[in-house]
């Protein structure tokens, strides 16, 4: 009779526990329209054209290629980023534990001397073997809510680990064009140099012979000291994007070098910006904001829910005996059935405090998710408008190039006709060199930008 109303007593707890209810707040997305067209989009152009996945190919480089597969190898970046999804993983399993009852096994044996009335001292042995279980009714949420807040954690860091990617894969590919762009301007400094050493060897052959003033000679060798004292510098920074790019590449500084390619060796991807009403689907620090987000909602409920009274069920079942050979009859069987509730009363503010800390924590990532969004949108136009600027400047200064070599060679041959004298041939020599070390900087802030937009409009990321 006593069991089977225990055993009533247990489904009805059970019920109640499966009509549970919610104390917090459901999630609801925050709504940001996004734009209707891109500002600074090319006009004429394509629509909904999205970055490949392997987007980095479209810059013609081997190269690029093989030192990103190392970096997506060997990055302890994204090494590191790999770890968090599996701690993350492991939190959610952990938080969802709760969910269901907790079983044990335990075993006792004791030997006694006590004192019996009516007998005298005995000695007596005792063994017990017990499985217990215990559950907490998740009446008020609380549990499902801690487990909801840890898997849209895990999610979230899915998502940083997509962000991560990005990340490395676009410093690859930057790091490793402004390692060309060095080389390059470091060449364009040698020609210069050379160039101006040549001039300078002329210039010493006509002072010889009476044509040329020491003044001549004396201003030519002042360039020439100019143009040997601006390649360290230059070399310097070379060998420090090296060593950048290394520690991209999860290698020591003296494993990899950047000794072959120029900038012209290059090509440069087609100009594409997709969708703006698309953009925060193909955006994963978008999508992991939105997560963090998800999560904090999830933690008001498991605050809110602390307030309210805990129901414990607990459940012990097993046999007690003072001699082995009868340990598992029928007569030996023991049980018992409890159900425990808690109302917290005095917790110093604790609980409400908490409540308070979850809400405004809320708050936050709602405004770091609404930033997270505009910056998304800004980083597009940023992108959009660095990529044809650069691409008209470049254009631009390749005619300035052209025309300054023309006029430097104009210069020396009338300087050689004696129609112009040295200062002439200087200037339009220190123009040249200026002309052609801006290039260079111009095609390396072109790349750069379309490194930018690739990264701007996701990388080819799409949220499943």
């Amino acid at each position: 009779m006593n069991r089977h109303l225990s055993a009533r007593a247990v489904c009805a707890w059970a019920l109640l526990g499966l009509s549970a209810c919610s104390v917090g707040p459901a999630y609801k997305k925050p709504d940001i329209p996004p734009p209707a067209v891109w500002r600074e989009a090319p006009p004429n152009d394509a629509e909904g054209v999205w970055p490949n996945a392997d987007w980095w190919h479209g810059f013609g480089s081997q190269t690029l290629d093989e030192m990103i597969a190392e970096a997506q190898r060997s990055n302890d970046d994204l090494a590191a980023a790999i770890a968090r999804v599996e701690e993350a993983d492991a939190q959610a399993r952990i938080a969802g534990a709760p969910l269901l009852p907790s079983v044990d096994l335990g075993a006792d044996a004791s030997r006694q001397r006590a004192q019996v009335t009516g007998v005298g001292p005995e000695t007596f042995n005792t063994f017990s073997p017990v499985l217990s279980a215990s559950y907490e009714l998740d009446f008020w949420g609380k549990n499902r809510a801690a487990r909801a807040s840890a898997r849209a954690t895990a999610l979230a860091s899915r998502y940083d680990k997509e962000t991560v990617a990005l990340t490395v894969v676009s410093s690859v590919a930057s790091s490793y064009f402004q390692a060309l762009e060095f080389r390059d301007r470091v060449q364009v400094a040698r020609d210069n140099l050379a160039n101006g050493r040549k001039i300078l060897h002329g210039l010493q052959l006509e002072q010889t012979a009476g044509i040329a003033t020491g003044l001549d000679v004396a201003q030519q060798e002042t360039a020439v000291a100019l143009l040997d004292a601006a390649i360290p510098p230059l070399q310097q920074q070379l060998r420090q994007s090296v060593y950048a790019l290394a520690v991209l590449l999860g290698k020591t500084p003296e494993s990899i070098d950047v000794d072959t390619g120029t900038l012209n060796d290059l090509t440069t991807p087609r100009l594409i910006e997709g969708l703006p009403s698309s953009l925060l689907a193909r955006r994963p620090d978008v999508a992991e904001s939105e997560q963090q987000l998800i999560s904090a909602n999830a933690d008001i409920t498991v605050a809110r829910a602390a307030l309210f009274p805990s129901i414990q069920l607990t459940a012990n079942g097993g046999y007690a005996s003072s001699a082995l050979a009868s340990l598992i009859n029928p007569a030996s069987r023991i049980w018992d059935v409890t159900a425990g509730l808690t109302q917290p009363i005095f917790h110093g503010g604790a609980l409400r405090g908490q409540v308070v800390f979850n809400n405004a924590r809320y708050r936050e990532l709602l405004s770091d998710y609404h930033k997270t969004v505009i910056s998304a949108f800004s980083n597009v136009e940023s992108a959009l408008v660095a990529a044809q600027q650069t691409q008209e400047q470049q254009t631009r200064q390749q005619e300035a190039v052209k025309q300054a070599r023309r006029a430097f060679q104009f210069a020396q041959t009338q300087m050689s006709a004696g129609t112009v004298n040295i200062l002439t041939v200087l200037n339009t020599e220190n123009a040249l060199f200026t002309a052609q070390d801006e290039l260079v900087q111009i095609q390396f802030l072109h790349l750069q930008s379309m490194v930018d937009l690739y990264t701007a409009l996701g990388g080819g990321w799409q949220q499943g």
